[in-house]
């Protein structure tokens, strides 16, 4: 088997809470009316690592892929190639990629390579001369021709029976909407541009005819991601598109409005706390989007964040975030932080542990610093030793698991919407969500006396117990 990993979301770089690590095989996700394989059929291994954003890189290769004919093979033995989308952003994860390619070798021995870590063909060649090919992130039209040249595709293809939706590997109920590719900016730690180029928005109705159709497959749940979110638009000057016969500027605030005009919960990640992000606010207010931003944060020193390249207005942050808490109760905010940055004092962390107490931030990750290979914060001074990294990663989840802990109590008692991912280990048991949740990373409801209930379904449920990250309860 492709070590049941041909669908591996480890959130190298977006992951927060406990250790998260997700491996299933795709049979299991391609929940699509599956095409009968025929004698000639070629079959294509697919191994795709990283976050969110090449999960959605990987859907549209698959479809591509399904489109011409192509089967997808769950394990290395029924495949006549295997394709691996790599991660690049961490030297962790860039070994991890590397490992993937080598196992895929050895088990199967015909292996083309994309995603991030293709950025740097080199890498790849130096250390598996025998790959096939190597190609960037999100270069579809590169990785069908190396399919292409090493793999036949069949006389006849599908196109007729790929849904309108393509394929998907996450679950019905939910799908990734990615709006755009790259970032403008040019934080001293963080590689993307490098690996991704600068933000290219997708024309906004497109963007929303993709969640209608969506919609309309039984999607009731839209994670919108990108590399910066509340950018989005800024590098067409918010052209205006019409959608359904009105206008909508290419813009976040637009995007929400038309998102949210689509009846499914809209969930916003990767949202940079610019100014313009507080029109956003009122619509979840009244209920248009999920009450939920996930916004990277990083740190809260304005020393540290100058040496990262990041506007350290932190005291005006934490106003707004105040603010945000009165507009609407129960917002619930995410992020992640790096301790250990190059120059950071005990004071600098100190004062990222009062924020976190402050700003009670609800969903917290924290990642030490690496000194990731071709970024500028390499040559910055005073790195720290990693026993120094590691003594203040402890103390960071110490408080965070506080902070949890408190919001998960005061849930207790309180009746919510839900939405249902699937069965539970015991008997009668439902997983399901909050508003509060995104799928895979945050907490999860334990639903007793719930095996009437499907994947997708949006219930009403009462919360009974909670423990640090996940609560318990059963339908209202």
């Amino acid at each position: 088997m492709l070590r049941e990993k041909t669908v591996l979301l480890r959130y190298h770089a977006f992951h927060w809470g406990p250790p998260l690590l997700n491996a299933r095989p795709m049979s299991t996700l391609v929940e699509n009316p599956p095409i009968a394989p025929v004698k000639t059929q070629p079959k294509v291994g697919i191994v795709s690592l990283g976050c969110p954003k090449a999960l959605v890189d990987s859907e549209r290769i698959i479809t591509r892929l399904r489109a011409e004919g192509y089967a997808i093979s769950p394990d290395y033995a029924g495949a006549d190639l295997v394709l691996v989308n790599t991660c690049g952003f961490l030297d962790s994860a860039r070994d991890e990629s590397l490992e993937a390619i080598g196992e895929a070798i050895e088990a199967n021995g015909k292996v083309i390579v994309t995603g991030c870590l293709g950025a740097e063909p080199d890498v790849i060649q130096k250390a598996h001369p025998k790959v096939l090919a190597v190609t960037g992130p999100h270069q579809y039209e590169q990785v069908m021709e190396a399919v292409h040249k090493h793999l036949t595709p069949p006389p006849d293809a599908f196109t007729d029976l790929v849904p309108e939706t393509g394929l998907k590997l996450t679950p019905r109920h939910y799908s990734y909407l990615k709006i755009s590719e790259g970032c403008n900016n040019r934080c001293s730690f963080c590689i993307i541009p490098k690996l991704r180029g600068d933000l290219v928005s997708r024309p906004i109705h497109h963007v929303l005819t993709e969640a209608e159709q969506l919609v309309r497959a039984g999607v009731n749940e839209l994670l919108v991601i990108s590399q910066d979110t509340s950018a989005y638009g800024l590098d067409v000057k918010y052209a205006p598109q019409m959608w359904k016969g009105e206008e909508y500027e290419t813009r976040f605030l637009d995007l929400a409005r038309g998102l949210g005009s689509l009846g499914a919960w809209v969930r916003m990640h990767y949202v940079y706390p610019y100014p313009h992000v507080d029109k956003v606010i009122p619509l979840m207010a009244d209920g248009t989007i999920l009450p939920y931003l996930d916004i990277p944060f990083q740190h809260a020193s304005a020393n540290v964040l100058k040496a990262m390249k990041r506007p350290a207005k932190q005291d005006r942050v934490l106003e707004r975030i105040q603010q945000w808490r009165r507009d609407v109760p129960g917002m619930t905010i995410r992020s992640t932080f790096i301790v250990g940055f190059p120059g950071e004092t005990e004071e600098d962390f100190e004062i990222l542990l009062d924020f976190i107490r402050e700003a009670k931030i609800d969903r917290a990750g924290c990642f030490k610093y690496e000194n990731v290979q071709h970024a500028e914060s390499r040559d910055l001074p005073g790195h720290l030793p990693e026993e120094v990294k590691e003594e203040r990663w402890h103390r960071f989840m110490a408080v965070q698991a506080a902070v949890s802990a408190e919001r998960a109590e005061a849930q207790v008692g309180t009746v919510q919407d839900v939405i249902i991912d699937g069965p539970g280990e015991a008997d009668g048991e439902m997983f399901a969500r909050t508003k509060a949740d995104a799928p895979e990373v945050d907490g999860i409801v334990y639903l007793d006396n719930a095996s009437h209930l499907q994947p997708g379904d949006i219930v009403s449920a009462r919360i009974t117990d909670a423990d640090e990250y996940d609560l318990y309860g059963e339908p209202a």
